[in-house]
């Protein structure tokens, strides 16, 4: 087992360093990273999803590439509008609601992720459950002209009744996240009404198998996106995008940029805005290259034991 630490580029759910396990077994590689203010239990199904990587592997895929959005952080729009012209893709996911930048700065940031894109590229804007119910319809409709028309917003409230008053009053799609991957039960939670779009996470959610039947529980489109792991754990949402019957949105997995580096010299970056989908993951041949120190080691290696445990 071996225990990673790998910078971002930019603040992100406010840290600044990625950790995580790589764990092998006879199919291969899988991640075991859970944030660090996760309960053993909500752990439980990330070691599922590891698990299922590196001992059973994925479903056969349907499809032999993935269409991806590129991920704009919280940056100034100078800098957003250069990370979208770099990237090569013709979808933007734009962080939006942080508390370090108010309504007027998002504005700003999808502005320019706009005129970057173009007038035929899709910009999707992600809240991460930071708003109520009047701030969000506000808040939506102001970001939606400035984006010139968005494709959806991502879990704008944070429960299932929020989204739903929310879908009422705007027109611009609601993707559930959140609402999905952290229900008690995420194949029962009722999202149809509430939302346009699922968002599914493989480790959260358990594995590809998992997150299979979750997809076909709640009977929406669905995006995949990754939880910003190393190419191994990307892998594993690329193997759920290539498995999915149906794929009507890019998916959120072109977020290696996000991080300072990656475990494999063989990393999963789009190309043209599209990632191919693996059969397995990549191996992390340059591991030494972020080897975590002692105290992380001992750290996530305890927390893997425990959640094994439970």
């Amino acid at each position: 087992m071996d225990v990673y630490a790998i910078g971002l580029r930019n603040r992100f759910r406010g840290i600044t360093v990625r950790e995580g396990v790589l764990l092998h077994g006879p199919a291969g590689w899988g991640e075991f990273c859970p944030f660090a203010e996760y309960s053993d239990a909500e752990c439980l199904p990330w070691l599922a999803a590891a698990v299922e990587a590196s001992e059973r592997g994925w479903p056969e895929p349907v499809r032999d590439r993935v269409a991806v959005n590129t991920t704009v952080p919280v940056v100034p729009p100078e800098r957003a509008h250069e990370l979208v012209a770099a990237s090569g893709c013709r979808t933007a996911k734009v962080k939006v609601a942080d508390p370090r930048s108010p309504l007027a700065g998002d504005c700003d940031r999808v502005a320019a992720v706009r005129d970057a894109l173009g007038p035929a590229g899709a910009i999707r804007v992600d809240a991460n459950a930071a708003w109520d119910v009047e701030t969000a319809v506000a808040a939506i409709t102001a970001l939606d002209k400035a984006a010139g028309g968005l494709e959806y917003v991502e879990q704008p409230c944070p429960s299932v009744e929020e989204l739903a008053a929310v879908r009422r009053r705007v027109g611009v799609r609601i993707a559930a996240d959140e609402s999905i991957r952290r229900a008690e039960d995420p194949l029962r939670v009722a999202v149809a009404g509430a939302a346009d779009v699922a968002v599914l996470k493989v480790a959260p959610l358990g594995g590809v198998r998992r997150a299979l039947a979750v997809a076909e529980a709640c009977g929406l489109p669905c995006v995949v996106s990754s939880a910003v792991e190393t190419s191994v754990g990307l892998a594993a949402g690329l193997a759920l995008a290539g498995a999915l019957p149906t794929l009507d949105f890019a998916c959120g997995l072109g977020t290696i940029s996000l991080l300072e580096g990656d475990v494999t010299s063989q990393p999963l970056s789009p190309v043209d805005g599209y990632l191919p989908v693996p059969r397995h993951a990549p191996a992390p041949d340059r591991y030494a290259d972020f080897a975590a120190g002692e105290a992380a080691r001992a750290w996530w290696l305890d927390r893997l034991d425990r959640v094994r445990a439970g």
